[in-house]
């Protein structure tokens, strides 16, 4: 089944009906710890917000003015959690968090076509990608990633997306041959219904869930930040998409002028003056540690030298 939010994914809000509303529990991680919160599981006639899957965390949003904490699925339903009860039967607006939900598409259609670059371009397979509050990470199946590649990478996806390629929706019966030839990790057990594949003209053709863009211009632009060791032998690639990028360029900037009026040099300057900064802190902790010895020597010198000692020692400072 697919849910308006499939159907369209920038839509913001959404009239539907409540079909039920029975009383759950939700384990929320506060800190390091973890609390049960009280409330109601609704599950509504169709919904605009999206459930968890497919590696994308579940939108957050509103039904009436009741806020949605959780949206999970269970079959063909989505299920939200909320803290207050709703009637059933009630027609309801449903508004999502545009912000929450649009960072997610940029990310989600932003791993679909860097995995398929970087396969495309080096045959490096994706085995698994995680969604992040901040920066995403691809696992990428080989051992390590050059610098080049990593550019090359880059400025292939920069260049489609300035290049505004299409991303449309296909649903596809489960027997259709064509199903055969798009990427896929494979359906779920209780999944029914057409599948539905996010296809990147010219790029990519890939089995997914999740909500994405209409057009790879909406992305804005993609920054590799890097790739790090992963397990079993394989890479692990750090991304940012859209508007975590410019996020991010704030904060970089914001530091780099934080520094500027700390270290008193120009940011090109920066690492060369921690480094001396470094260096100097070593070496007085290593001069008071030598100063520190050296006065331990001498009030032990003049303890034993008093002739008027006693058989214990304090020393109070």
């Amino acid at each position: 089944m697919a849910f308006q939010c499939q159907r369209d994914c920038y839509m913001k809000q959404f009239v539907t009906s409540v079909v039920s509303c029975c009383p759950a529990e939700l384990k929320q991680e506060v800190g390091t710890k973890k609390e049960t919160v009280k409330g109601f599981n609704i599950k509504l006639q169709d919904t605009i917000l999206f459930p968890e899957g497919g590696g994308q965390p579940d939108d957050h949003g509103l039904i009436g003015d009741v806020p949605v904490l959780r949206v999970t699925r269970q079959g063909p339903d989505a299920v939200h959690f909320v803290t207050s009860p709703v009637e059933v039967g009630q027609e309801v607006q449903v508004k999502v968090d545009w912000e929450r939900r649009f960072d997610h598409m940029q990310q989600h259609s932003g791993q679909h076509l860097i995995t398929a670059l970087a396969d495309s371009m080096f045959g490096y397979k994706t085995t698994s990608w995680d969604l992040g509050r901040q920066r995403s990470t691809i696992e990428l199946d080989t051992p390590c990633m050059k610098p080049a590649q990593l550019q090359a990478l880059e400025e292939a996806i920069n260049e489609k997306i300035r290049a505004q390629v299409p991303v449309t929706v296909q649903l596809l019966s489960i027997d259709d041959p064509a199903v055969e030839k798009v990427r896929s990790r494979g359906l779920p057990d209780d999944h029914a219904g057409p599948i539905r594949i996010i296809d990147i003209e010219g790029v990519d053709a890939n089995m997914c869930c999740g909500t994405h863009v209409s057009n790879l211009s909406h992305l804005q632009a993609i920054k590799l930040l890097g790739s790090e060791k992963g397990k079993k032998n394989k890479t692990n690639l750090i991304f940012l998409a859209g508007n975590r990028v410019l996020k991010y360029a704030e904060r970089s900037y914001s530091t780099e002028r934080s520094l500027v009026s700390l270290l008193k040099t120009g940011p090109d300057e920066h690492v060369e003056a921690v480094d001396k900064l470094q260096k100097s802190v070593k070496l007085l902790q290593k001069t008071n540690l030598t100063l520190l010895r050296d006065m331990a020597v001498l009030i032990a010198q003049n303890f034993n030298n008093n002739p008027e000692r006693g058989n214990f020692f304090t020393l109070h400072k």
